[in-house]
């Protein structure tokens, strides 16, 4: 089966390896065009082009899919492209392009998406991010079948996990190795006619709208609970975080702890090696890796040989 696939960062990249691995004839690649990256702002390549470029692939990098848009002579293009790879299928993974519906109707057996969410739960952007912060115990990956709407398709493979304790970067993992598999499965179930689409339920559609930095300022007066999983969501982007001694320090592990507490929220309540306790609205927040300004991530013992944290003194004021 010839195969066209888009995408761009280290999720799709797995993909792509995987289908690689399972014997598909990679046609074309389509990836996001090469972005300033690095205190140099040198372009750098998407995981996916540099995956491509070490494989011999073919990779087309339009700035728009859209003929009727703001680069069509890129859309034009890639439409060539397209139509010279006469592949049966496009495999589409966190690519950032919307396609149009001539990319849609283009291969025989169509466009199908790995999409880390159990859909139609957490429709959109940012699946993984809004599951953790959201406290959902399970989370997974959907095949589906690529329709003009968000996320909207009919459903083709679809499969669980448990969260857990994972960061957003450690599930991240999981679930791109979890959509190579899936994918494969699809396809080989789609040759052998063996796809059986469901159509998404109207009940429990949510949307994971994208992640901005602004969001990633912890605020005290919330359940410990729930800043600690968006310290677990925000890791690694955009990096929980809050003001001490002037300077914005980054939050990138910590656990809750349960007891009636009379200080305000954001009061540091006690301070350990294996911890820095912090007041939040119930209970309490004990960080346990931070990070200074150009500074490494570290665990609080080696945090605090450079950093003096003491009892009373406040998170985010």
């Amino acid at each position: 089966m010839r195969i066209v696939f888009a995408g761009t960062p280290d999720f799709a990249a797995t993909a792509l390896a995987r289908l690689d691995a399972a014997g598909f004839d990679i046609a074309l690649v389509l990836t996001q065009p090469d972005r300033p990256a690095g205190r140099g702002l040198k372009l750098q390549a998407s995981p996916v082009k540099t995956l491509a470029l070490l494989r011999g692939w073919r990779v087309a990098q339009p700035r728009s899919l859209r003929l009727d848009g703001k680069y069509p002579d890129d859309a034009a293009a890639a439409q060539e492209e397209l139509r010279s790879a006469n592949a049966d299928a496009m495999v589409v993974a966190a690519y950032g392009l919307i396609l149009p519906q001539w990319v849609l109707d283009m291969p025989p057996l169509g466009c199908l998406n790995i999409h880390a969410s159990l859909l139609p739960r957490w429709r959109g952007a940012a699946p993984i991010h809004r599951a953790i912060e959201a406290g959902d115990a399970e989370t997974g990956v959907t095949i589906m079948q690529m329709d003009a709407g968000l996320d909207t398709g009919d459903m083709l493979l679809r499969e669980s996990l448990a969260i857990g304790d994972d960061s957003t970067a450690a599930l991240h993992d999981r679930l791109a190795e979890m959509g190579g598999r899936l994918v494969v499965d699809a396809l080989r179930l789609a040759e052998a006619g063996g796809l059986k689409p469901q159509r998404q339920p109207a009940e429990g559609v949510t949307y994971a709208h994208k992640v901005e930095k602004h969001e990633a300022k912890i605020g005290w007066d919330q359940p410990a609970e729930a800043i600690v999983r968006r310290i677990r969501a925000f890791d690694p982007f955009p990096g929980a975080s809050s003001e001490l001694h002037g300077e914005t320090v980054k939050l990138w592990a910590a656990r809750s702890e349960t007891g009636t507490l009379a200080q305000p929220p954001g009061t540091i309540l006690a301070v350990t090696p294996a911890g820095i306790a912090v007041a939040a609205r119930s209970s309490t927040v004990v960080v346990t890796e931070l990070q200074r300004p150009g500074g490494k991530r570290l665990a609080v013992a080696d945090f605090l040989r450079g950093f003096e944290v003491l009892p009373g003194q406040t998170f985010g004021r």
